[in-house]
């Protein structure tokens, strides 16, 4: 990556760390800045839940940081309706598991969401970049990330802890006016609104464990009934690891799932037969899975979406075909293709054979796809 050192300026780190204690405070703070883009990230931890335990929130508005103990902005009356308000740009990077976290803890999908990741990956910086990488790239700073997995749950935080967390935001608005910059040129300002926003919407819908199973890729060799009782193993799963608050591979892992469906196990003893069935899982589980095994056995599995397939050896060389199409779009936008046309989407197509009826290929990427866009159709119609 060649991108230049900016001159956009970037707010000096603050001499001391301002913490916000009371909602009330925090109420105001929100309200201190109108019309200013609020810039936001969390530390939070999960290594043996299955909810993120949040730890703590970092703010933003133009020069303006503070850091928020997770009590604090849970009793906010104005931090909750913030989030919600699709009229106030949050900006965040690598949104995915921060959204996800306020979902789980305050039971809020947050609207009017930038994520600065995309928004790179879209002025040409490249797909997927590490936001201490842009940084330094983009501003010339290097960031200390030595505490990125510390202890974010007790207190105090340290000096470093607390540093670490403002550096973290310090350049979001700095490089919000870079990338918007970049994507006016590219007539894209539009595009990264859209994107991130189907990106959120996107996220929230997999909440749905009802379509959880279709994630298990090594399920799709399955007989239609034995995809009916995965479907509804994974379904038992997630709710166990939501009731118990355990991480869903402690529960019940993916490949013994698949394992139980294909094995269609009739009593306990063939529970236990099966290889790598943790002796515990049978004894907590075992009646739980063999009822929802037999449920499965005359169920009804004409609405059920069937796990995709992966491509046969003739289909992999129609999407080698297929995807010149799309890279020759992306290098014309100077748009990494992974995020113009993501390897699962493109396979979708394949499988497919039309392009029309899938919504992941409107708005935005329309315009990009426009000059190959009958060379696509005439392709997928060979």
């Amino acid at each position: 990556m060649t991108l230049p050192v900016t001159a956009i300026e970037v707010p000096p780190a603050p001499e001391t760390i301002d913490w916000i204690s009371q909602p009330d405070e925090l109420d105001q703070w929100l309200d201190s800045t109108p019309g200013a883009p609020l810039v936001l990230d969390t530390e939070f931890e999960r290594v043996s839940t299955f909810y993120p335990i949040p730890g703590l929130v970092q703010l933003g508005l133009g020069e303006s940081f503070c850091l928020v103990d997770p009590d604090v902005a849970e009793r906010s009356v104005r931090f909750r309706e913030v989030l919600a308000d699709p009229g106030v740009t949050k900006l965040l990077y690598a949104m995915s598991e921060d959204l996800e976290l306020f979902r789980d803890w305050l039971g809020i999908n947050p609207k009017g969401v930038v994520d600065l990741q995309i928004g790179a990956a879209m002025a040409g910086a490249g797909f997927s970049l590490g936001y201490a990488r842009l940084v330094e790239t983009l501003f010339g700073e290097a960031l200390d990330k030595s505490v990125t997995r510390s202890d974010w749950i007790s207190r105090p935080l340290s000096e470093a802890q607390q540093r670490y967390a403002i550096e973290d935001i310090r350049f979001l608005e700095p490089m919000y006016k870079w990338v918007s910059a970049q994507l006016k040129e590219r007539g894209l300002e539009a595009a990264l609104v859209e994107e991130s926003a189907r990106f959120a919407n996107e996220l929230a819908g997999q909440d749905d464990p009802h379509h959880h199973y279709l994630r298990l890729r090594g399920g799709w060799a399955l007989t239609a009934q034995q995809q009916f009782v995965l479907k509804e193993l994974v379904i038992w799963r997630e709710l166990e690891s939501r009731e118990r608050d355990r991480p869903r591979g402690r529960v019940l892992a993916d490949p013994l799932l698949i394992a139980i469906a294909e094995r269609m196990p009739a009593t306990i003893n063939e529970i236990s037969d099966i290889q790598g069935v943790p002796g515990g899982v049978v004894r907590r589980y075992g009646e739980a899975l063999l009822k929802i095994v037999e449920s499965g056995h005359d169920a009804d599995t004409s609405g059920l979406e069937p796990i995709a397939p992966p491509l046969t050896r003739d289909q992999q060389e129609y999407f080698k075909g297929l995807k010149r199409f799309f890279r020759s779009a992306a290098e014309a936008a100077d748009i990494p293709i992974e995020l113009l046309a993501p390897r699962k989407r493109l396979e979708k197509v394949v499988q497919e054979k039309h392009l029309a009826g899938n919504p992941f290929f409107h708005g935005w990427r329309t315009e990009i796809l426009a000059p190959v866009m009958n060379d696509i159709e005439e392709y997928l119609q060979s």
